[in-house]
């Protein structure tokens, strides 16, 4: 037996973990900080944010493990990152903290009940891809716009990360968002050198919330995040297995997903879900020349991130010591592909430029969401789908209408 036919079978062997450490790495530093953001924003202290993020990763982690071993399939879940983005458009509601947990909680039994009634997944998709897309650019503006004014407020610590950021975005695009991450990591270790050093948890915890609810809660957090998390994460992300050969049993992934999200709300975890845009790698060749082996790479990926989980805590109280600008550069930066993703789907589809009136439409539902407007105690994004909706509504006979 030659070398080459020893060592190629040996290569293949590993090529799945390595694939699913990588994917892990890669989707947590990009979006992690975008989580934590969304978690600050509707009224959880640090402690509690932590806790989120924790239940997050172990909850993804183990909800991966399950479903790729289940179906011999390599799906992979995620934290809903563009939920994170509805969260900071949404503030804190009438009920604080609690009621956010309630909408968390209101979100993932909604996902588990799609799995359960095809009719409720029928209405989320006889929403509008351009108006859902244009809710999703609007949340996420606030978040992308983060990078420019950390720069604004903090030039000499933000720099580095944009500088490194762009440079590895024209060498490397894949590695970009890691790469600030890495510089963030520097910058941080400066700013403890410099000042009086880490402070904070290092051993992981979980802080229990009791879950209330309130009408904005319903509106502002719950509905919204259940939509945003369907099209732009669960349906995308069954689309993408499909492409690959994988169809994804729809009622176990939903019921699964939903229930992960459910355990994680009370600690603070806002919605997991299917990997969208990552669930590529995994499902690819890249993973494993054998499409029947590729499942390993999500069990590697859900055991590192339950490794991840463990050193979630220590990870932020060490970036505790930066100005929480900093941290949101990275969140901003994260999010720059998503941004441009929603903003073309929303003005135009694959044959060409959407109708006048929808485009009309599309751009009022995100100037409502990006408004960041809080009306009868309910969020933006909330009121832009309204607001999409009715333009349409009023405009598709002129749309319909033109030559």
């Amino acid at each position: 037996m030659s070398a080459r036919s020893v060592i190629v079978p040996r290569v293949e062997r590993g090529q799945p973990v390595v694939t699913g450490i990588a994917i892990s790495f890669i989707g947590y530093t990009s979006t992690f900080a975008a989580v934590l953001a969304g978690l600050r924003a509707v009224g959880a202290t640090p402690a509690e944010a932590t806790s989120g993020l924790v239940a997050l990763c172990a909850s993804l982690g183990l909800v991966s493990l399950v479903l790729s071993r289940r179906f011999r399939m390599p799906i992979t879940a995620a934290w809903s990152t563009p939920g994170a983005a509805v969260l900071v458009s949404a503030g804190v509601v009438d009920g604080g903290w609690p009621a956010a947990v309630g909408g968390f909680l209101l979100a993932g039994a909604l996902v588990a009940l799609t799995g359960l009634w095809p009719r409720l997944g029928a209405l989320v998709a006889s929403i509008p891809a351009p108006i859902a897309q244009a809710m999703l650019a609007g949340v996420l503006l606030a978040l992308c716009l983060m990078p420019v004014k950390g720069l604004a407020s903090h030039p000499w610590q933000v720099a580095p990360i944009l500088l490194t950021w762009v440079i590895v975005t024209v060498t490397a695009p894949r590695w970009a968002i890691p790469a600030a991450f890495g510089a963030t990591v520097v910058v941080v270790c400066v700013l403890a050198v410099r000042g009086d050093g880490l402070h904070g948890p290092w051993l992981p915890y979980l802080t229990l919330t009791a879950p209330g609810l309130s009408w904005a809660a319903i509106a502002g957090i719950g509905l919204p995040l259940y939509v945003v998390t369907m099209a732009a994460q669960n349906v995308p992300g069954v689309a993408i297995m499909s492409s690959f050969g994988y169809h994804v049993p729809w009622r176990a992934t939903m019921g699964v997903t939903g229930l992960g999200s459910m355990l994680a709300a009370p600690f603070g975890g806002h919605a997991v879900n299917l990997a969208a845009i990552s669930a590529a790698l995994p499902a690819s060749p890249q993973a494993h020349p054998d499409p029947a082996r590729r499942w390993l790479s999500s069990q590697a990926f859900g055991i590192t991130y339950l490794g991840i989980a463990a050193g979630t805590t220590a990870l932020l109280s060490f970036l505790a010591v930066a100005p929480p600008e900093v941290i949101g550069t990275v969140a901003g930066l994260g999010l720059l592909g998503t941004l441009v993703h929603a903003l073309t789907s929303a003005v135009a589809g694959p044959g060409g430029p959407h109708p006048p009136g929808e485009q009309t439409a599309s751009v009022v539902t995100f100037l409502v969401a990006a408004s960041g407007t809080t009306l009868a105690g309910v969020s933006s994004a909330f009121w832009a789908l309204v607001a999409g909706l009715l333009m349409r509504r009023l405009l598709r006979p002129a749309a319909t209408s033109e030559p």
